[in-house]
């Protein structure tokens, strides 16, 4: 999983049901702006609010939908969000699911359980026991309350490393991601595990570093820009990174999707309606955002 992938957000209409018209144009979109990857149902997917029927109608209608829009000679890998703070429930989600149209899954950690990292070690090795397809670690613990450290990512790819290919790292920290890269580029195992950013905000810096690529949110709705931040780093991406710094900001500042919600509807792909606990962003924030886009 290497270049640009966009974490797909999940549009609702009024009613609060799922609408499949937007996500069509929005998956029209991103196959047309040659993303590497998507990232379905992913935490940005709003996917705790999804019921079990929700998220499998959204699985269907995602691999059709990109089946449908792409010729023999190109293809978009999928991969699919399975994660949770029960171990036990993940590996039957992940035996309970038809994987075989995606490429891997990727697999938050365990959220305000916050267990010690002998715990991530286990609730990892299960997953990769379980799973019949790669593994991408996720790592954000601005939202699960645990943080998953260099040495423990390393323990783990090496246990599985048939298994584990990479991490999306969104903890923030720099020096941390930075000592990751380090390691991995001294493991044992004969080819590298792959560092993904997941922060659209320091996405420059981490790939200089040695990171693959971004998982991004807000290729959600620029995504020819932010693949060319990611494919031309040393170029065209350091000034796509400044010019949007300040929106990258503007898009977390009240909660995830709300922002990029905010973007998308504004841009005529859907309607600005999120899933409680969820909300829309307030008319203030939404009036920045207009004038940094508009910037």
């Amino acid at each position: 999983m290497k270049g640009l992938g966009t974490a797909l957000i999940t549009p609702f209409k009024a009613d609060k049901s799922i609408d499949f018209d937007a996500l069509a144009q929005l998956l029209d979109k991103q196959l047309a702006s040659g993303v590497d990857y998507l990232v379905v149902l992913g935490t940005t997917a709003e996917t705790a609010t999804l019921s079990t029927d929700e998220k499998r109608a959204v699985r269907e209608f995602v691999v059709e939908r990109v089946k449908s829009q792409e010729s023999r000679a190109k293809t978009t890998p999928l991969v699919l969000g399975i994660g949770g703070n029960n171990t036990a429930n993940v590996v039957r989600e992940i035996q309970e699911t038809d994987l075989s149209p995606f490429a891997a899954i990727l697999s938050v950690c365990p959220y305000y359980n916050k267990p010690s990292q002998e715990g991530l070690f286990q609730h990892f090795s299960a997953i990769a026991e379980a799973c019949p397809i790669p593994i991408i670690l996720y790592n954000v613990p601005g939202r699960t309350g645990v943080n998953l450290l260099p040495e423990t990512v390393m323990r783990i790819y090496h246990a599985h490393p048939d298994k584990i290919i990479g991490i999306k790292e969104a903890s923030g920290n720099v020096e941390q991601i930075k000592k990751l890269i380090e390691l991995s580029k001294l493991s044992i195992i004969n080819y590298q595990l792959s560092i993904i950013s997941g922060d659209d905000g320091i996405a420059h810096e981490l790939i200089s570093a040695g990171a693959v690529g971004l998982i991004s949110v807000a290729s959600n709705a620029f995504p020819a820009d932010f693949s060319r931040l990611v494919h031309n780093i040393n170029g065209e991406g350091v000034q796509i990174q400044a010019q949007y710094q300040e929106l990258i900001h503007l898009l977390f500042v009240e909660g995830n999707p709300s922002g990029i919600k905010t973007v998308l509807a504004q841009q005529g792909l859907i309607e600005n309606e999120l899933r409680l606990p969820l909300v829309a962003n307030s008319d203030s924030v939404q009036a920045q955002i207009k004038e940094a886009i508009q910037r």
